[in-house]
Order: structure tokens, then C-alpha cells, then sequence
């Protein structure tokens, strides 16, 4: 009875992981580009501003400045990897709490970026490491998410002859 207790409320987790990456990284553009113009950089820790700011940018591209003005392309690109998420996890084992929240967070950030180029024609980027291309919550999330899903599939032998 525990274990299924267990079980049901990891089904839940999946959906709270979606929701709180797309809040988090909605709710960050909001802030960004009602206080910021386009362009605009701040030292949010004056200390470390040689290494990170927050600059606030347009992308209408997808990562690392690729294929940029290609919004309606990256638009189905977006609804293709929601679908594919959506389909991979029917199909997963619920109990695996680390898979949940890897496709949680992929979808989540999916979703954040997608709003932004149909409400607004672009990705808005912050998050500004002087050393890699200006990004945001949603990409943050999506590589994240990927890193750890990938870890458990190598991790559980589903990638190799052995599993």
C-alpha cells in the first residue's frame, strides 16, 4: 500500500516539474523586460560582473544565436519536441522520480520558450556568462533536463547491448 501511496504521487511530479519551469522562467522574462530595455545590462554582483550579468536580449533564433529569424520553423520544431515528450512519457515507469523531473523540466522549458515566440516573434535571453551566448531559465532547464535524462538511461543500461 506505501509503495503505491509512493507510485501516485510521482505521477504528480512530472506536472509539478513542467509547472514550475514554465512559471519560474516566464515569471524572470516578466521581470527582465519590464524593468530592462533591449540591450541593457546589469551587475546583479558587481564583484563577479566580469564573468556574469544580466543582459537583457531578443533572440529570434534558437541556441547559441542559430538560425535566427527562423520563428515559424522553430515554432514546429517547439510543438514536435512537446509532442515527443508528451508521447516518451506515457510510457515510462512511473516510479522513477529523476526521469520525471528530467522531462518535467525539458517540458517546461519547451513551453516558456515557445510562448515568447508566439506572443511575442522571439525568445527573450538574460542570463549572461561573458564565456557562452546569452540564455534564460527555459534553456537552462531543457539542457539540464536532457543531461539528467541522459545520465539515467546510461545509468540503467537502456543505451547499451547490456540492458
Amino acid at each position: 500500500m506505501h509503495e503505491r501511496r509512493i507510485l501516485h504521487r510521482h505521477k504528480y511530479i512530472f506536472y509539478f516539474a513542467t509547472l514550475f519551469v514554465f512559471i519560474l522562467d516566464q515569471g524572470t522574462k516578466y521581470l527582465v523586460s519590464s524593468h530592462m530595455i533591449p540591450g541593457q545590462s546589469w551587475d546583479p554582483i558587481p564583484a563577479l560582473g566580469w564573468i556574469f550579468s544580466i543582459t537583457y536580449t531578443a533572440n529570434t533564433g534558437m541556441a547559441f544565436g542559430l538560425f535566427p529569424d527562423a520563428g515559424t520553423f522553430l515554432v514546429l520544431v517547439a510543438f514536435v519536441v512537446i509532442v515527443t515528450i508528451l508521447l516518451y512519457y506515457r510510457h515510462l515507469p512511473r516510479g522513477n522520480l529523476w526521469l520525471q523531473i528530467s522531462l518535467g523540466m525539458q517540458l517546461g522549458g519547451a513551453l516558456g520558450n515557445l510562448a515568447d515566440r508566439l506572443r511575442l516573434g522571439h525568445v527573450i535571453d538574460f542570463i549572461d556568462f561573458h564565456f557562452w551566448p546569452v540564455s534564460n531559465i527555459a534553456d537552462g532547464c531543457m539542457v539540464f533536463g536532457v543531461l539528467l535524462l541522459a545520465y539515467h538511461l546510461l545509468r540503467d543500461g537502456a543505451l547499451t547491448n547490456d540492458g
